[in-house]
């Protein structure tokens, strides 16, 4: 197998050894950030896209408190998630046009949650043929579009109009 070196993925992995905040939790004050990927926030939930995507347009969706399991959540919570995850498969369709989404949620670090501690559904637009021979023969997925140029598409639907 040939090795694809990927050196940005040390800040991820340094924050994540050093005990420093969760991704989720960062800039709470903003209700969008460029440089921590941060679609939309508000009091209740958190859409930023994924540093580390699986493709194109791969959207993470948390609550804005910081919670570990789906049983913490509050029924306004759980609402607001909900419709959220259906505005962002929205967004998704008008701009990437998939032909559909894995929409998915990892629950604990055994399930597969990279960050166990902060609950999060993961949204990944999904074409015919998205992945082609790259991905079976040399372990790479390739993403067409640069995620922040991705960033810039997505963001003015997920502000007040």
């Amino acid at each position: 197998m040939k090795t694809l070196w990927t050196p940005w993925r040390m800040d991820y992995i340094n924050n994540k050894a050093s005990g420093k905040s969760c991704f989720f939790c960062a800039a709470p004050d903003l209700a969008y950030s460029a440089e921590d990927l941060i679609l939309y926030r508000d009091q209740l939930l958190v859409v930023l896209m994924n540093r580390f995507p699986y493709a194109n347009g791969h959207l993470l969706v948390a609550p804005a408190r910081h919670v570990a399991d789906i049983g913490e959540l509050t029924a306004e919570e759980s609402n607001a998630l909900a419709a959220m995850l259906t505005r962002c498969t929205g967004i998704l369709r008008r701009h990437l046009q998939p032909d559909g989404f894995n929409i998915g949620l990892n629950l604990g670090e055994v399930a597969g949650a990279g960050v166990a501690s902060h609950l999060h559904w993961h949204i990944v637009p999904r074409w015919h043929g998205d992945h082609n021979y790259m991905t079976v023969l040399a372990e790479v997925r390739t993403i067409p579009e640069h995620i922040n140029n991705t960033f810039a598409r997505l963001l003015p639907d997920f502000q007040p109009r």
